[in-house]
């Protein structure tokens, strides 16, 4: 029992050194009082409540929205003239350059005309032939005119002679005639653009025999300024546009030329604006639709015939329309579109919406929504029905929302992706 003490006496250094260790056990045990103690009562403290989430939302405005119908067509030439031959020869020279511009009446091949002016020749000859007949047969109807009178003449020879100066005389026309026919046959040895526009490649060369009226043209000719536009629209869309009209849900363009736009192939806007000329009135029996033109300028040469455009057409108006971004709608298992709308206690309640036509990026609304109120556009991924949220109207969305400081809207955007 008393070998411990006996020991600390006889080696003072290790009282000392278990002095120190009992000092440092207390403070060790203190300190981790103090350290529960706190814990204790940073558990006892009241949580912070959390900011509400900050969503961007769009304010709903009514507005007069025109409708309008996007169609396949192609371009068509205002004109076009297949160049071909009226008379038979060779064909000496070409007068045009390929692809250039032509004038109408201005020439474009020469024939061999030797064999045409000697025709012409001839009938000028055989006209005169009949003309100094005709003279000889007159003179002797006229004399027998008088002596009929006197009877130094029977009645028959009086009459022989009469139609002998009237066969004369037809005689004469028909020379004058076929003259007529011989000149315009040597006029035509020269081969004129009957249309002024843009010529196409010639189809022969010099040297080569060509017959009148054949199959093959020279060459061709068309006029692009203005242009046509054909496209189609479907027998169902008609049918639903008049039915709405008929309901009252829109109101009919007025004019007599409703404007159309267009887009190119490769997705850009053409400048000018065409003006409907032309509305089908016999429906495709295969394709179930009614074909439509378009006349636009084209002062640039930018459309050629057979391009394929896309035709912007307006067909009504929406009055008091609500349109409402695409992205703004989900959709529930059963396929019905909803949205969630801010209410004025700045909670986000779910709301059922019926959408109509799609117009650009957005839907024209037909029942669910209200003018005024603001529908969540971003951020309802963070946020359910019920929760309360922080709205931030949102500056350049589509779908009709009324517009806000852009400097503004960005710097709260900034903000919200930072809180985050």
């Amino acid at each position: 029992m008393n070998a411990a003490p006996a020991q600390e006496e006889a080696d003072p250094s290790l009282a000392e050194r278990g002095l120190r260790w009992r000092r440092g056990a207390w403070a060790s045990l203190a300190m981790a009082s103090l350290v529960l103690l706190g814990c204790a009562k940073e558990a006892e403290a009241p949580k912070a409540e959390a900011a509400p989430p900050e969503v961007g939302v769009i304010v709903l405005q009514r507005q007069n929205q025109l409708l309008g119908d996007t169609l396949p067509g192609r371009t068509a030439a205002f004109m076009s003239a297949e160049v071909r031959p009226q008379v038979s020869g060779i064909v000496q020279k070409r007068l045009f350059t390929e692809g250039a511009v032509v004038k109408q009446g201005q020439p474009l091949y020469q024939l061999d005309a030797a064999s045409l002016r000697a025709t012409e020749a001839s009938a000028v000859a055989v006209l005169a032939k009949a003309e100094a007949s005709q003279r000889t047969l007159e003179a002797t109807a006229r004399r027998n005119a008088e002596l009929v009178k006197i009877t130094a003449i029977s009645q028959q020879a009086y009459e022989e002679s009469q139609a002998a100066a009237k066969q004369a005389a037809a005689d004469v026309a028909v020379a004058k005639a076929n003259l007529e026919t011989a000149r315009i046959n040597l006029r035509y040895s020269r081969i004129e653009a009957p249309i002024s526009g843009r010529i196409s490649m010639s189809n022969v060369t010099a040297g080569a025999l060509v017959t009148a009226n054949q199959t093959t043209p020279l060459t061709e000719i068309v006029q692009m300024n203005p242009m046509y536009v054909d496209f189609t629209q479907t027998t169902t869309e008609m049918l639903r546009l008049r039915s709405d009209l008929a309901a009252g849900r829109y109101q009919k363009l007025q004019g007599e030329e409703i404007p159309v736009r267009f887009n190119l192939e490769d997705g850009s806007s053409y400048p000018h604006e065409g003006k409907l000329s032309f509305s089908g009135l016999i429906v495709n029996p295969t394709m179930g639709t009614v074909t439509l033109r378009a006349v636009v300028s084209n002062p640039d040469g930018v459309l050629m015939p057979g391009m394929f455009v896309q035709a912007k057409l307006p067909t009504a108006v929406a009055p008091e329309a609500i349109l409402l971004p695409q992205r703004a709608v989900t959709l529930d298992l059963t396929g019905r579109p909803s949205v969630l709308v801010v209410k004025d206690d700045e909670t986000v309640e779910k709301r059922m919406v019926e959408l109509g036509r799609a117009i650009a990026s957005d839907w024209l609304v037909e029942t669910g929504l209200e003018d005024g109120e603001r529908v969540v556009v971003d951020g309802f991924q963070r946020v359910k029905p019920g929760d309360k949220v922080n709205p931030v109207v949102l500056a350049g969305t589509s779908g009709g929302g009324r517009r806000v400081d852009p400097q503004a809207a960005a710097a709260a955007l900034r903000a919200a992706v930072a809180n985050e």
